[in-house]
C-alpha cells in the first residue's frame, strides 16, 4: 500500500487502478456454475470518432448496475464492442478519400481509449467488432439458413429511397418523411430487394410482451408498429364491369355510411377503372404520390389528396352506387389497398370528404344524442347505437359489427380477417460498408446461396466510391464475377450489402463465445448466459433494433439454434442528453468528456452525468453564455469535485481511527445517530440503484458524509466503531459510482481484498429505525403544530400531549373539543365545534 497523499489526485490514482483491474483480469467473466449469472448489456456504440456526454450517460448507468451486481455476488458478464458497419464510414471514404475500414478502426482505437479512461468494467476479452470478417461471416451464414427455411426472399417492390445516402431504407428508418440519418426527403423507387419474413412473427412478437419487464411506452410503440387489427374483407362490384374490389375494414358496423370508395394509387385496378376523361387527373396524382414516403402518406398531419377515377362501385349491403377515388392516404401495403370511406366515422375520410365535397352520412350515434352531419367538425369514431342502417338499426354498434360480419360470411361476399401494419424487413442496401449478401446469380441455375465452406464472402478493396446510386460493389470485377456453386458456370454475386440492423440483431449471442470459429456461438455458453438479464439503451430503438432482435431470436429458436424466444428480459431506457434543445450527437452539439476527465478525473465525470437529472429523463447540457456553445467543462462539475475532495480529506484526517473490527455494543446517542444514518443510507442507495434513481443515491451518500463531518467535529477516539462502520459503508456504496477513488480509499483503510469483490453492505432494520417520530397535530384537518415523541408512544399519551400544546390551546380558544382522532405513528386530528 502506498502512502496516502494529503491531496486528492485522480490523475494518479485512476490509471493505477485501471492497470490493477486489468492485470487481475477482474472483469473477465467465466461460466461459473456455483454462482448465479447476471448478463448485463448496454447497446454497443457506433465508432463515430469520439465519445460524448450522451454516450457517457448510457455507459455510466450500465457500469453502476454491473458493478453493483458484482458486489451482490453475481457472476457478471459485461461485454462491449462496436457496431462498426454503416453509412458514415462510407461517406467519409467519399469525402476524405480514405477506405471505410481505415476510418472505422481509427475511430475504434480512439473510443476504446476513452472507454478505458472512464474505468468501465467491460470484459474486453469479449470485444465484438461487426465489420470484422470473423463476425460478419456469421451474418452470411444466418442469411443462408433463413433462405433455406423460407424466411429470406427477394421481390420487386416500392422501397423508401434516400437520394442523399443513395440507398434503400426500411420503414423504421424514415422519420417524418425523411431519412432518419441525414434528414433528406425520402422518395419511392421500385427495386428488387431481399426481405426477411418478420410478418410471420407478428403475433409472437405481440404475445411475447407479456414475458418482458420493459417500459410500457416501448411495448406500446411496438404494438402500434405491428398494428394488429381485426376486421372484415368483402367484395364490391364495379358498376358496368365484371371486376370486383376486395375491401378491408375494421368497422363493418359503419358499412351503411359509405359515401365513396378509395384505392391506393398503386392498386392494379386503377388502370382498369379509370375512365378516359379522368385519366390525366389520376396520372398526375399518381406521380405526386410516387414522390411521397409511406410515413408521409399515413401521417395525420398530411393533407389528403385525391382524384376521381370516373368509376362507381356498388355497396353489397344496400346496393347504393358510390364514386371510386384514388388518394394518398390509402396504402397498397395495408389490407387490400382499397377502403370503404365513411366520413362520418373516420377522421381521414371526414377530412377528404370535406375537401372534395362528398356526402357525410351518420350511421352511428352516441347514446341519446342526434348528430347533424352539416354541423360536424370532426368524425364521430366512438361506439354507439346504429342508425340509418337498414335491419341493423338500433343495435349497439359492437353487436352490429358481429352481425354484419356474420351476414357477409353467410352470403359468401366476405370473411373476418386480421391485418397488420408491420411489413417484412427489407435488408438490401446499395452500399459498400456492410455485410455482402451471400447469394450468386446464374443464368442457368438462377439464385444460389454461396456454399457455407466458402464463407465469409469478403468485401473487396478494388471499389470506387462515386455516390452515384448503385452499389460500389458493382465496380469491383474481382468481386462480382464468380462461378455458380450448382453448375460451375459463370455467375455474378449479389451487389448489395445487408442492413446494419442485421449486425445488432444477434451480437448479444456472439458475446457469449466471441472466439468460436466453428459456429456463430457455442450453444452451451449461450445456454448459460442468455437471455440478457438487463439491457440498456434509448427508446428510439423501440421499432427498429428491439423488434429486429426479438424476431431474430425467435427465428433462431425455430431453427433449433437457441432454446429461448426473448433476448432481453429487462429493459431500461436512459433519457437523452440535449444541447440547445437538440439531442447531443456527432452531428449536433457533441461535447467529448476529455476536458472534464483531464481536469477533474473520470470519477467526477461519472458522478456528474448521473447526478445532473433522473436517469430516465432528458438532461439538458448547459450553454456557455460567452460562446453560445455547449460547455466543454460544465459549472456543475465543481460541486461533484468538492464532494470527492471532502471525502478524501475526511479519510486522510481520520484514517488512524479506523478499525475493520469495529464493535456495535453500547454507544452514546451521537454514535447511535450516526449508525442510524449509515443504515438508512444503505437502504436508500440500494433501493435507488434498483430503481435507476442514481441522482438521489448520490445525494444520500453526500448526506452521510455531511453527518460524518458533524460527528467527527469534536475529534475521534481510536477504534470508534460508529465512524469506522460509516466510512467503510460509504466507500462500499460509492464503489459502483466512483470506483477509482473508492478502491484507493478502501486500500488506504487497510483492507487487503480488492473492493469490487467485497460484498454489498446490508442494512439492519433495527439500527435504521428512528428512536423518535414527528407527529403532525391538526385542528379540523389543518396542521397547527408538531410533536416529537418516542417511537411506540400510545394513543392516550399522543392525545394528552396534543391537547397540552400551547399552539393547539390557542387555536381551540373558546371552542369545544368534539373528538380527537389519533392515527398511531401518523397524526393527531382534533375536531372542534
Amino acid at each position: 500500500m502506498r502512502e496516502m497523499s494529503e491531496r486528492y489526485q485522480p490523475g494518479e490514482i485512476e490509471p493505477e487502478w485501471q492497470r490493477r483491474w486489468s492485470e487481475a483480469k477482474l472483469h473477465e467473466s467465466r461460466e461459473l456454475r456455483d454462482r448465479p449469472k447476471f448478463y448485463f448489456l448496454d447497446m454497443f456504440a457506433y465508432p463515430s470518432g469520439d465519445l460524448h456526454w450522451g454516450h457517457l450517460r448510457n455507459y455510466t448507468i450500465g457500469d453502476v448496475v454491473s458493478r453493483y451486481q458484482m458486489h451482490r455476488g453475481f457472476n457478471v458478464m459485461h461485454p462491449t464492442g462496436f457496431d462498426a458497419f454503416g453509412l458514415p464510414a462510407e461517406n467519409a471514404a467519399i469525402k476524405r478519400g480514405i477506405h471505410p475500414r481505415e476510418w472505422t478502426y481509427k475511430n475504434i482505437a480512439n473510443m476504446e481509449s476513452q472507454f478505458r479512461a472512464m474505468g468501465y468494467s467491460y470484459d474486453w476479452s469479449r470485444e465484438v467488432i461487426t465489420c470484422d470478417p470473423a463476425y460478419y461471416r456469421w451474418n452470411q451464414w444466418f442469411f443462408i439458413q433463413f433462405y433455406k427455411a423460407g424466411l429470406a426472399y427477394k421481390k420487386k417492390s416500392p422501397v423508401n429511397w434516400c437520394p442523399e445516402c443513395q440507398t434503400a431504407l426500411a420503414n423504421e428508418q424514415v422519420v417524418n418523411a425523411a431519412c432518419e440519418r441525414c434528414g433528406t426527403a425520402v422518395v419511392k423507387r421500385m427495386m428488387e430487394q431481399w426481405y426477411f419474413r418478420i410478418t410471420d412473427y407478428a403475433d409472437r412478437l405481440l404475445e411475447g410482451h407479456a414475458k418482458l419487464d420493459w417500459p410500457e411506452d416501448v411495448i406500446l410503440m411496438q404494438r402500434n408498429w405491428i398494428g394488429k387489427s381485426q376486421g372484415v374483407e368483402f367484395d364490391w362490384q364495379i358498376d358496368g364491369l365484371s371486376d370486383t374490389l376486395r375491401v378491408f375494414t375494421t368497422r363493418p358496423d359503419t358499412v351503411f355510411g359509405v359515401t365513396y370508395m378509395v384505392l391506393a394509387p398503386e392498386h392494379p385496378l386503377v388502370d382498369v377503372l379509370t375512365t378516359a376523361d379522368h385519366r390525366a387527373e389520376v396520372e398526375t396524382l399518381r406521380q405526386v404520390v410516387a414522390g411521397m414516403s409511406e410515413i408521409d402518406r399515413t401521417s395525420t398531419e398530411q393533407e389528403k389528396l385525391g382524384a376521381f377515377t370516373g368509376a362507381y362501385a356498388i355497396n353489397p349491403m344496400n346496393c347504393e352506387r358510390v364514386p371510386v377515388y384514388i388518394a394518398n392516404y390509402v396504402m397498397m401495403e395495408y389490407g387490400t389497398g382499397a377502403i370503404m370511406a365513411v366520413p362520418a366515422h373516420d377522421q381521414r375520410d371526414f377530412e377528404f370528404a370535406r375537401k372534395y365535397g362528398l356526402p357525410v352520412r351518420i350511421v352511428i350515434a352516441p347514446e341519446g344524442t342526434d348528430l347533424n352531419p352539416d354541423a360536424m367538425t370532426e368524425a364521430f369514431e366512438a361506439a354507439g347505437n346504429m342508425v340509418n342502417s337498414g335491419t341493423f338499426t338500433d343495435l349497439p354498434s359492437e353487436e352490429g359489427w358481429v352481425k354484419i360480419a356474420a351476414n357477409m360470411e353467410t352470403r359468401g361476399i366476405g370473411k373476418r380477417t386480421i391485418n397488420y401494419r408491420l411489413r417484412d424487413w427489407c435488408i438490401s442496401r446499395q452500399r459498400y460498408w456492410g455485410t455482402p449478401i451471400p447469394m450468386v446469380y446464374c443464368d442457368t441455375c438462377g439464385i444460389q446461396p454461396v456454399p457455407e465452406d466458402q464463407l465469409p464472402v469478403l468485401l473487396p478493396d478494388d471499389v470506387k466510391f462515386s455516390g452515384a446510386g448503385e452499389s460500389p460493389l458493382t465496380t469491383s470485377p474481382t468481386f462480382m464475377q464468380t462461378t455458380c456453386p450448382q453448375c460451375g458456370g459463370p455467375a455474378r454475386r449479389d451487389a448489395d450489402t445487408m442492413d446494419t440492423f442485421m449486425d445488432s440483431s444477434w451480437y448479444f449471442l456472439r458475446y457469449c463465445s466471441p472466439h468460436e470459429n466453428q459456429a456463430a456461438f457455442d450453444p452451451e455458453t449461450v445456454r448459460y448466459w442468455m437471455p440478457v438479464d438487463q439491457y440498456i439503451g434509448g427508446r428510439e430503438h423501440a421499432t427498429m433494433h428491439l423488434i429486429y432482435a426479438r424476431f431474430f431470436t425467435m427465428a433462431l429458436h425455430d431453427l433449433g439454434l437457441v432454446d429461448f424466444n426473448e433476448p432481453f428480459l429487462r429493459l431500461f431506457n436512459q433519457g437523452i442528453v440535449t444541447a440547445g434543445g437538440k439531442k447531443m450527437s456527432k452531428r449536433s452539439g457533441a461535447v467529448p468528456p476529455n476536458d472534464v476527465v483531464h481536469k477533474y478525473g473520470a470519477d467526477a465525470a461519472r458522478l456528474f452525468i448521473l447526478f445532473m437529472a433522473p436517469a430516465g429523463e432528458r438532461a439538458e447540457w448547459g450553454t456557455d453564455p460567452e460562446t453560445s456553445k455547449p460547455y466543454s467543462v460544465p459549472p456543475g462539475i465543481e460541486g461533484i469535485d468538492r464532494f470527492l475532495n471532502r471525502l478524501w480529506r475526511h479519510v486522510y484526517a481520520n484514517r488512524q481511527a479506523f478499525t475493520a473490527a469495529w464493535a456495535s455494543g453500547e454507544m452514546p446517542a451521537s454514535a447511535r445517530n450516526l449508525r442510524r444514518k449509515t443504515h438508512q443510507t444503505i437502504d436508500r442507495v440500494t433501493a435507488d440503484i434498483e430503481r435507476f434513481q442514481f441522482n438521489t443515491a448520490i445525494s444520500a451518500m453526500m448526506e452521510l458524509l455531511n453527518e460524518m463531518y458533524g460527528y467527527t467535529g469534536g475529534g475521534l477516539h481510536v477504534s470508534d466503531g460508529a465512524w469506522s462502520e460509516a466510512i467503510e459503508t460509504l466507500v462500499r456504496l460509492l464503489s459502483p459510482f466512483a470506483p477509482h477513488i473508492a478502491c484507493e480509499l478502501w486500500t488506504q483503510l487497510g483492507f487487503a481484498t480488492i473492493l469490487p469483490c467485497a460484498p454489498w453492505p446490508a442494512a439492519d432494520p433495527a439500527v435504521a429505525a428512528e428512536d423518535s417520530l414527528e407527529i403532525p397535530i391538526q385542528v379540523n384537518g389543518k396542521m397547527r403544530d408538531k410533536l416529537v415523541v418516542p417511537v411506540g408512544t400510545d394513543n392516550a399519551t399522543l392525545e394528552s400531549l396534543a391537547l397540552a400544546s400551547e399552539a393547539i390551546r390557542r387555536t381551540i380558544g373558546a371552542g369545544t373539543v368534539r373528538k380527537v382522532i389519533v392515527v398511531p405513528g401518523k397524526l393527531v386530528n382534533i375536531v372542534i365545534g
